[in-house]
């Protein structure tokens, strides 16, 4: 099926941090396109955990660029996120189509061969990633899922693809 192309992500991690500088360096990846909302923090996080922050600071350390495109229509939100981190950020991303991602790249200076995406959305986070030609696209779980129709809808059109994921790598899930 075409969709699974763009649809299943490299791999699924329980939440960002398992996903370590270590890893991604073995990976070749030295930049992340991230999304914000459920994949770093809740959407009543307006701004980084500390947790998240010390997340930040490891990938800094190891040398590894970081950028954010959200589909959160509200400049506000991604702004007060990105307060004093000084990383590439944009609202309006146009997740799943990849633009926002090659604009990230661009802000970064790297490449889509040395560029990951993370997110918590297939529709439209991998989606994105797979479309702009990265070279890994990796899922996290939804830190808190919302539970609107809207929301309820995607994760629906999305299960047969995690099913697809976990068959393909063996999992039990």
């Amino acid at each position: 099926m075409i969709l699974e192309k763009y649809l299943i992500p490299d791999v699924i991690f329980n939440d960002i941090y398992e996903i370590t500088p270590e890893f991604l360096l073995s990976e070749g990846i030295h930049g992340l396109v991230l999304d914000i909302d459920n994949t770093l923090v809740t959407y009543d996080d307006p701004v980084p955990t500390p947790s998240v922050s010390e997340w930040f600071k490891a990938m800094e350390t190891a040398g590894i660029k970081l950028a954010f495109v959200s589909n959160n229509s509200d400049p506000k939100r991604v702004t007060t996120f990105n307060e004093g981190l000084g990383y590439f950020a944009m609202h309006k991303g146009g997740k799943p189509f990849g633009k926002g991602v090659r604009r990230a790249m661009a802000a970064m200076g790297t490449t889509k061969e040395n560029t990951a995406i993370i997110g918590d959305q297939l529709l439209t986070d991998i989606m994105a990633g797979k479309c702009a030609g990265l070279k890994r696209s990796f899922a996290v779980l939804p830190i808190k899922d919302r539970t609107e129709l809207f929301f309820r809808t995607k994760r629906k059109i999305e299960a047969p693809y995690v099913k697809k994921y976990h068959k393909i790598h063996g999992d039990k899930k």
